[in-house]
């Protein structure tokens, strides 16, 4: 049985962005790397409202066909109709994400080291011993492929982290792409507490194409038609319709003996807008240093890998993961008056502007502070946990994990 074992020095489940590009940044080592792949075509089906923020060129080379549009303007809804529209130098990509995570595909494919199983699925794995030093045995739909590191970037529902007890929460997005007349500079996020874990979006693909979603935890199907429906939308007018799981919460324990989590799998993603491509880029560079130091020393426990991948997300990704998720947090308590508050308070305070300067969609630490030193913000914030002190023990919790 061994002679039909395959053989690779590091398996990689997953090839959407976040382990294509992890495989990119391992191409020019001499490590034999395996990526597996369920589906066919990579980046397909397309799940994504496609929304990043200017940081992806920071992290990435992005050609030019993969950028659809850029928007100068967030336009924020509240339940009863009420806008706060913010501008500043944020200018957000709108991208062409099936492209995006094709794009360290065609750099890497053609590499002698690198070998693609697409229309393949993982299916499991476990640990053997060899020649004393532990390594992994896995299985797939077609095969058994023996490696000495594996790597989970197999989406929120990740296989390869329910078989080391790690289980995302997840809420569910479903959205259309449609022709209209809605503002191609603008992209729309309409709170309501009836989709409380996140929001009803529209999002200007270019070309007059919108693309016009919600995420949700429950009844997703009824609730998107209802969004749709206040729209003045027609679902039979689309062009096409997505359907997508976002992992939720807080990053996971990502480190364990000869394996690492990486992206959606490991909850990489902020809670206040479901996003998380700059958030696992970064995470990606971390993981390709921490697995060269891995093979370099021979060293694959859990400790080692903790010490330089772990620690670094946590330290650099997740306190502000964390910020997201607070926010989330006391969202989701917002009845349509406390929405309708919090705008009134930015709108006598003036603090649109602020906020344009200050905020931004990945790293949000900086923008809160200013915010909790007006003091119509902070007395509607302490009001506000006052009504609802679990807030607080969650809040107190979160920061301290």
């Amino acid at each position: 049985m061994a002679k039909n074992i395959e053989r690779f020095d590091l398996a990689i489940v997953g090839a959407s962005i976040a382990g294509n590009f992890l495989c990119y940044l391992l191409s020019n080592t001499k490590l034999r790397i395996l990526v597996i792949e369920e589906h066919k075509n990579i980046g397909v089906p397309f799940q994504c409202a496609g929304i990043v923020s200017q940081k992806l060129t920071q992290l990435i080379k992005v050609p030019n066909d993969i950028i659809l549009n850029r928007v100068n303007v967030a336009k924020l809804v509240t339940p009863f109709g009420k806008i706060i529209k913010l501008s500043g130098d944020e200018n957000p990509y709108i991208i062409n994400r099936i492209a995006l995570d094709r794009l360290f595909y065609e750099k890497v494919k053609n590499y002698k080291n690198i070998s693609f199983y697409l229309g393949e699925k993982f299916e499991s794995f476990k640990y053997l011993k060899e020649n004393k030093n532990k390594c992994v045995l896995l299985e797939t739909s077609k095969r058994k492929i023996k490696v000495k590191m594996l790597i989970g970037c197999d989406g929120p529902l990740s296989l390869v982290g329910k078989t080391l007890g790690i289980k995302n929460k997840v809420i569910y997005a479903s959205q259309i792409r449609v022709k209209g007349t809605f503002n191609q500079n603008e992209a729309a996020m309409y709170f309501d507490p009836r989709w409380k874990e996140l929001f009803g979006w529209i999002v200007p693909e270019g070309n007059n194409i919108y693309r016009i979603g919600i995420g949700t935890s429950t009844n997703i199907a009824k609730k998107f038609k209802l969004f749709t429906k206040a729209l003045k939308i027609d679902i039979n007018q689309k062009i096409d319709q997505q359907g997508g799981i976002i992992p939720y919460g807080l990053m996971n324990k990502i480190a364990f003996n000869n394996v690492l989590l990486l992206g959606d799998s490991a909850c990489q993603v902020k809670a206040t807008t479901g996003g998380g491509i700059v958030m696992l880029l970064t995470c990606a560079k971390y993981a390709a240093s921490c697995i060269i130091k891995c093979f370099k020393t021979n060293s694959f426990s859990k400790k080692f890998i903790k010490r330089n991948y772990e620690r670094l997300c946590a330290t650099n990704v997740g306190k502000q993961l964390k910020i997201h998720y607070i926010v989330r947090s006391m969202m989701e308590e917002f009845t349509k008056k406390d929405f309708e508050k919090l705008f009134q308070i930015i709108k006598k305070s003036k603090i649109e502007h602020l906020i344009s300067i200050y905020g931004d969609m990945d790293f949000p630490r900086e923008i809160i502070f200013k915010l909790l030193k007006n003091p119509l913000v902070f007395t509607f914030l302490i009001k506000f946990v006052l009504k609802h002190p679990n807030i607080f023990v969650r809040s107190l919790r979160t920061l301290t994990k």
